[in-house]
């Protein structure tokens, strides 16, 4: 039982499951937050950035509960990828990727704005794909349609295959750092 209500700001089912695969009582209302891409902050920055503005957003109508935001990006080149427009986005997003490393951070900020606590922090880990065909593009961008996925794939589905090696935080990965947040928020309800 949670001493204080938690609240996950995010509509994420990857995010709901991690949270539940370690025991914690949540209620999961997602914010109405639209990230704009073209804010020009350094990659750290930008997920901690919306992971806050996402906390903020729930945490002003229930400033009595622990809410919890995130944003997850994948980098490439320096460049920032989201989430898919399209099959063919999430096709060139694969693509690109094909045999490279690419890194993913994930901005977290944990709100409970009765008590004046906002804090925020962001994880990174790198992630090297085999090479892929054309073919297997294809065939996970069809099945699997990774389009609800920062950088067009799935870690913990069958694109696991494709992966070549992790180095960092695997959870990070499938859009939520559990052991960084649990001791956050481990630190923040041992002083109640």
């Amino acid at each position: 039982m949670n001493l204080i209500p938690l609240i996950l700001a995010s509509g994420s089912p990857r995010r709901k499951q991690l949270l539940e695969q370690i025991g914690l009582e949540f209620s999961v209302l997602p914010s109405d937050v639209i990230e704009d891409f073209s804010l020009p902050l350094p990659p750290e920055a930008f997920t901690e950035h919306w992971a806050r503005e996402k906390a903020k957003n729930v945490a002003e109508k229930h400033p009595d509960s622990l809410v919890v935001g995130a944003d997850t990006i994948v980098i490439l080149k320096n460049k920032i990828l989201g989430k898919p427009s399209s099959k063919k986005e999430g096709t060139e997003m694969l693509s690109k990727r094909s045999g490279q490393t690419h890194t993913v951070i994930t901005g977290v900020c944990l709100e409970l704005k009765d008590q004046k606590i906002c804090e925020t922090f962001s994880e990174e880990t790198r992630v090297t794909f085999q090479h892929l065909s054309e073919n297997e593009i294809q065939d996970y961008i069809e099945i699997y349609s990774p389009l609800d996925k920062a950088g067009s794939y799935g870690i913990q589905d069958w694109f696991s295959v494709c992966v070549k090696k992790v180095n960092g935080c695997y959870y990070n990965v499938v859009g939520f750092p559990l052991s960084a947040f649990y001791q956050k928020y481990k630190a923040i309800i041992s002083t109640f």
